[in-house]
This record gives C-alpha cells, structure tokens and sequence, in this order.
C-alpha cells in the first residue's frame, strides 16, 4: 500500500499545484491586457487536475476498502498524509508563481497569433523549450500592508476557510464511509454536502470579489503590480486553508455522518 500511498501523494500535490497556478494565469492576462484568452487558457489547468484527480480519486477509495479487511490499517494517518500532499502542492504553486506568469505571458501572445490550443502546441520548438529556462525566476514577498486595491482581511480569512472546506470534502466523505460501515455508500457520495458549503461560500464572497479586483487591475496600470502581490497574498492563504484542513477534517467527516443519518 505504500507504492499507492506515494502515487497518491503526488497526484494530490499536482491537483494542488495545478489549481494554485491558474493565479498566473489570469495575472498573465492581466498584465498583457488579454484576460479573455488568458481565461480561456484554464481549461489546460482544469484538463491537468481533473486528469490526475481521475486517478487519484479511486486508488484514495481504495484505502477505505483495505481498512476494512485490516482493522489495524492507519487509514487516518494515511488521509492525513495526503492532505499534506495538497500543503505541499500550494507551496511549489507560489514558488512557480513568478515563473509561470513570465511562461503564460509568452504562450498567451503565441496563441493569439496560432488561434488556438492544438496549433500552439503544433508549433512548439525544442529550441522554444530550452529557451523557457530564461522565464525562471524567484519568489519575492514584500507586503508591508494586505489591504491593497481595498482587500479587506475577512476576504483573505474566508478564503482560508473554502480552501479548508474544498480541501477535505472527498476525504472527509471517505473517511466517514469508514467510521460508519452500514452506510459507507451513503457517506462515500457525501462530499457534495461539505463542498456545497464552500462553493456557496466562494460563489457570494470569493468570486465577486476576485472579479472586481481583476477589473480594477486591467482599468489601472499602476495596480497591475500590486495585482502580482495580491494573488501572492491569496496563495498563501489557500496554504493556510490546506493547513487548516488538518484540523476540520475528522469533525467534516464526522458532520457527514450526522447528515447521512439524517437522509
């Protein structure tokens, strides 16, 4: 179980690092004044994490199976294991932050030229490739105040917490699966309770608000800059809710339960 133990670890960390880097993305947009193509560009990131959560999703299922038939497998600790994954993932995300922006930049006007994804790809050079290396750059943090363009704090901490919702919604499910094994189907298909409450929680707050900062972002070019910070600033608090996922995980898992008896 240790070879599938790793293999979800890393497609957790890709799903994780994939999600976070579509900050770059639209950040890319923004600095070239081209933010309909750079959206139209997160269905690459989307296809890369639905891809690996393809995989990942019944091979973490499998686990649940396992502990049944072993009472003494650490099914807890192995969850908590792949939750660290999606930390973990966040932080290669804001460290690739500035290099994929200079990235997305170049395969943003590449694709205006091509006009569309399977020509730009057709187009690619190994000598376009070796010349990405000139993109890398390091992550700077210099944020002396976290209300820029008028960021309020309770904006940052309600991320924190959609990002812990979304963060253990599957987990949460399969772990209560565990606990009650006469309803374990029941509980399985629960995530959507716990993910529920966090896609209405990002679709009032998260989402409008990011929207009116973009906007704000592509109409001034003195905050095209702070924008850079400011995606920073919600990276790391999609961290924090990965962190905080550690602690909400058992008492979702346990919340589905109450749920599911309920129904």
């Amino acid at each position: 179980m240790t070879n599938s133990l790793i293999i979800v670890f890393l497609l957790t960390m890709i799903i994780h690092t994939a999600e976070t880097l579509s900050y770059s993305v639209r950040f890319a947009g923004v600095k070239l004044n081209k933010i309909a193509i750079a959206l139209s560009l997160t269905g690459i990131i989307v296809l890369v994490s639905r891809t690996a959560n393809m995989i990942q999703a019944p091979l973490t299922a499998k686990f649940v199976d396992y502990a049944k038939v072993d009472q003494g497998f650490p099914l807890l600790n192995y969850l908590r294991i792949i939750l660290l994954a999606s930390s973990l993932g966040t932080l290669i995300a804001i460290a690739l932050f500035p290099t994929f922006v200079g990235l997305f930049e170049r395969v943003i006007s590449k694709l205006e030229v091509e006009g569309s994804i399977p020509k730009l790809l057709t187009s690619v050079t190994i000598g376009q490739l070796k010349n990405s290396r000139k993109y890398i750059r390091k992550p700077k943090m210099r944020l002396y105040n976290i209300r820029y363009l008028g960021i309020p704090k309770r904006f940052l901490i309600m991320n924190i917490f959609v990002t812990a919702f979304y963060t253990v919604g599957v987990l949460s499910s399969l772990y209560a699966a565990h606990l009650v094994p006469h309803l374990s189907t029941t509980a399985s298909q629960a995530s959507g309770m716990i993910n529920g409450i966090a896609t209405i929680l990002l679709t009032i707050f998260i989402d409008p608000q990011l929207g009116i900062i973009t906007h704000k972002a592509t109409e001034n070019v003195e905050y095209r800059d702070q924008l850079g910070k400011i995606y920073m600033l919600l990276m790391g608090s999609r961290f924090l809710g990965t962190l905080l996922g550690q602690v909400v995980f058992v008492p979702a898992a346990h919340l589905i339960i109450v749920l599911v008896k309920l129904i």
